[in-house]
């Protein structure tokens, strides 16, 4: 019988026919339209052959008064599985039960380590943790990935200067470095204390040496500002490590452009979130269907392997936050250009120089107004810490 396979979802039953007549009992059969295949003989009365389970429950009227024997010698097929399943199925789900439950313990999180740090910075990092959910006994897949446990560590601790996360089987391994305490101060060697650049001394705080200055004194690169040479006259010099502050007051120029209008791409608050498992390179959909109706978005991927005991699977937990991004136009005034413009000069100068110096004044020397932007040339007065060491060598001694 061709597309025996189809019969599989049918059921097939293997039936075995024995005493005398045989051959009129499979004519009977096949003349009423039922369907029979693999027909044997095995001896002078006994035939074997195969027919679906509905056919086999309809052919006991067919043998009765015939003085033929029926019996049936095996069933195969869904329906017959399907029995034999429910006959096991305790078995079968506990099996499952135990597969699901062995897949969640290599999923959750046992152990947190953390190396490099001290006890107080190692409390801050675990309470950090807590605040971001990776303990003990969460899954792995419900908490950030090890980029983002970094990053928020990086961010939220003060105390430390970098961290490496590694998620390795069941266990977050973090390498921690803190954050240099204040050296203690060194033992330096002869030194004078020399202008590094051209200034009008405001103020001195010095801790030891000779002063060479006054205030309001104009000085130039390398001018001498703290001799490291004291003693009187007539006697020999002792040689000390100068030491101290000088405030000067400093100039710079900064040339800086604005556009009047720019157009920049901004978040506005509607996002969407899918999730989704991902076998090799492809993605099996499970919350949140279809393609975003945002006309433009940003898609932020975070990824989780998935574990079973200690070997990684191929498969991963997929989590897609997709934001709806739109273009925005800001236009300013000419007054207001000026002054945006004027604050991002003062940014960049602060970052060129030390945290403690202090912009005095500002004046603006040139502006224009050219091809839609403001164009400022801007004076700033500075006051900030002209001294530098510079050792003390024979040749400079008196």
């Amino acid at each position: 019988m061709k597309n025996q396979w189809i019969e599989f979802f049918f059921g097939i039953v293997t039936v075995k026919i024995t005493g005398k007549g045989t051959e009129r009992f499979i004519n009977a059969l096949i003349r009423n339209g039922y369907h029979i295949w693999n027909v044997k003989r095995h001896g002078t009365e006994t035939i074997t052959f195969r027919m679906r389970m509905t056919d086999a429950k309809e052919i006991r009227p067919y043998i009765r008064n015939s003085g033929l024997k029926l019996s049936f010698l095996q069933r195969n097929g869904i329906p017959f599985l399907y029995k034999r399943m429910l006959k096991n199925s305790g078995f079968i789900a506990g099996a499952a039960i135990f597969l699901v439950i062995i897949f969640l313990l290599s999923n959750v999180i046992w152990g947190i380590e953390i190396k490099g740090a001290k006890p107080e910075t190692e409390y801050k990092i675990r309470k950090e943790l807590d605040k971001m959910g990776v303990k003990i006994g969460k899954l792995q897949f419900t908490v950030e990935n090890v980029e983002g446990i970094q990053r928020q560590l990086t961010n939220n601790v003060g105390d430390l200067t970098w961290v490496g996360v590694e998620l390795n089987g069941t266990t977050y391994h973090l390498q921690v470095v803190e954050k240099n305490e204040p050296k203690k101060p060194e033992q330096l060697a002869p030194q004078n204390l020399v202008a590094k650049k051209k200034a009008v001394i405001v103020k001195h705080y010095i801790e030891e040496g000779q002063l060479m200055i006054d205030k309001n004194d104009h000085v130039e690169p390398g001018q001498l500002l703290v001799s490291g040479q004291i003693g009187q006259e007539g006697q020999t010099p002792k040689l000390v490590a100068a030491r101290g502050v000088v405030w000067g007051e400093t100039w710079y120029k900064s040339h800086v452009e604005l556009p009047f209008t720019t157009n920049f791409k901004v978040f506005n608050g509607n996002e969407k979130v899918k999730h989704s498992i991902q076998f090799g390179k492809t993605e099996l959909p499970i919350w949140g269907f279809g393609k975003p109706e945002y006309r433009e978005y940003e898609t932020e991927k975070t990824q989780h392997k998935l574990h079973f005991l200690k070997w990684e699977l191929p498969i991963s937990y997929v989590n897609k936050t997709i934001r709806e991004r739109e273009e925005y136009t800001r236009t300013y005034s000419e007054k207001e250009a000026e002054q945006i413009a004027l604050e991002m000069a003062k940014k960049e100068i602060k970052s060129h120089l030390d945290e403690d110096a202090i912009i005095k004044d500002e004046k603006i020397l040139h502006k224009a107004v050219e091809n839609g932007k403001v164009i400022l040339d801007i004076h700033f007065k500075i006051i900030e810490n002209i001294a530098v060491g510079q050792p003390i060598s024979e040749e400079t001694q008196e």
